[in-house]
């Protein structure tokens, strides 16, 4: 069952506390990487037969087989992840920008310009689960950016195929090219590049623990989005809301992994007591119950303030992935949010939302990074270079300060280069 934790009577260690995989798996993912540097298709084959259980003449996805797939998705589903990407699109679309340049005294311009990163890795999850909803959240940024390539990985089933739904979703989104791969093996050959996986500048998308590790280790020789840890949701509520809406929301971050964290804050002692309950019906009747029941019992809480000012305090803390806010008027308080990936507003607005249909991006700041990072955009896929111009009558201007600025940091041949051209030192 939940647990009901008093805000205030309890130390904050004990509020704040969160149960997290105890095991690493970096020496293993570490091997894992050596050997596709070393070995590079043939390596990846390897593990593709000994931990998808699939054997592969080739890596890639041919066009004939993303076709294939695509025929075998029911309308319905295509017309619906249609309809997502065009979504999607529209709200990523307002994140784009251009660079920026203006022009000062005596000549001198300086400004920023945009350019997209060439070459985009994108790790969709599958095996068991498959995510087609990951394809478009992630990649759709990247074509909006303009990146050059995108290159989708994603392990396969047995039968050495990936889930048509996630081809579907591939070809809709845009993908350029897409190969048969997973787990740790899928980022080395993506960061290293093989002989039939091109190498990346950027990996970005979930995955488990060995995908996290491997995106960690290969971070500097390609960027990441980020480390995603399990997923998590936070809803406050006040005494008015429904607690059957409140329980399916947080079963539906539950249901994701024994390691997920769903809490509910409140300023109501009634609706918590009904929450708990209404967990433990909804538990039962849930085809993922095992799963939701261990996240619910290790990692789900609700806890309970006495004031609307603490409840928001008490979010700012956690800084949760998924933010609800399950009140009347959810605009006044938007402005107290200060740590949250994505924050729904309203009654009839359930995360679920956001993990498909509603446009923003899902993939998002897990275990309190919504502190200091931000969802997955537009900007992930580009890089900015700035540029500076000055006149040989500008740069004489300034050509003292410059020098004195560098002989304070010990710099004296910096100090030259100014100098040099006003007529100094040599």
């Amino acid at each position: 069952m939940i647990k009901i934790l008093k805000y205030g009577a309890l130390p904050d260690s004990e509020i704040f506390a969160r149960t997290v995989p105890g095991t690493t798996v970096a020496p293993a993912v570490e091997e894992i990487l050596a050997r596709v540097r070393e070995e590079g298709d043939g390596a990846v084959k390897d593990y593709t037969a000994r931990f998808d259980g699939a054997t592969l003449a080739s890596l890639e996805v041919t066009g004939e087989e993303i076709e294939e797939a695509f025929a075998q998705v029911e309308p319905k589903f295509i017309t619906v992840l249609q309809r997502a990407a065009e979504n999607i699109r529209k709200f990523h679309a307002m994140q784009k920008r251009t660079g920026f340049s203006y022009s000062e005294e005596n000549g001198v311009i300086k400004g920023q310009k945009i350019t997209p990163i060439e070459n985009v890795g994108i790790y969709v999850p599958g095996g068991t689960a498959a995510y087609p909803s990951t394809v478009l959240m992630d990649t759709i940024p990247a074509k909006i950016a303009g990146c050059k390539q995108i290159v989708m990985v994603s392990p396969p089933g047995k039968d050495g195929k990936i889930a048509p739904a996630v081809l579907a979703a591939a070809k809709i989104a845009g993908v350029d090219r897409v190969f048969k791969m997973g787990g740790a093996q899928a980022i080395g050959a993506l960061a290293y590049g093989t002989a039939s996986v091109p190498k990346v500048d950027k990996i970005v998308g979930p995955g488990n623990a060995y995908v996290a590790e491997a995106k960690r280790q290969v971070f500097g020789l390609v960027s990441i989005d980020m480390i995603a840890g399990p997923s998590e949701i936070l809803v406050i509520a006040d005494g008015n809301s429904n607690p059957a809406h409140v329980a399916a929301d947080l079963l539906s971050q539950a249901e994701h992994d024994r390691n997920a964290a769903a809490v509910l804050v409140t300023d109501s002692k009634e609706l918590a007591l009904a929450v708990q309950a209404e967990i433990e019906k909804q538990l039962k009747t849930l085809p993922r119950e095992e799963i939701a029941r261990v996240s619910i019992e290790n990692n789900g809480k609700i806890i309970l303030a006495d004031s609307i000012e603490s409840v928001i305090k008490v979010a700012n803390t956690i800084a949760p992935e998924h933010l609800e806010l399950m009140v009347e008027e959810p605009f006044a308080y938007l402005k107290d949010i200060e740590n949250a990936g994505s924050v729904f507003m309203g009654r009839y607005c359930p995360e679920a939302l956001g993990d498909y249909l509603a446009g923003p991006n899902h993939t998002l700041p897990t275990s309190g990074t919504a502190r200091f990072s931000s969802p997955l955009s537009v900007d992930d896929f580009v890089k900015k270079s700035q540029f500076i111009y000055y006149t040989e009558e500008a740069l004489a201007s300034v050509a003292d300060d410059v020098a004195y600025f560098a002989r304070m940091e010990g710099l004296e041949a910096h100090a030259r280069s100014a100098e040099i051209r006003n007529g100094g030192a040599q």
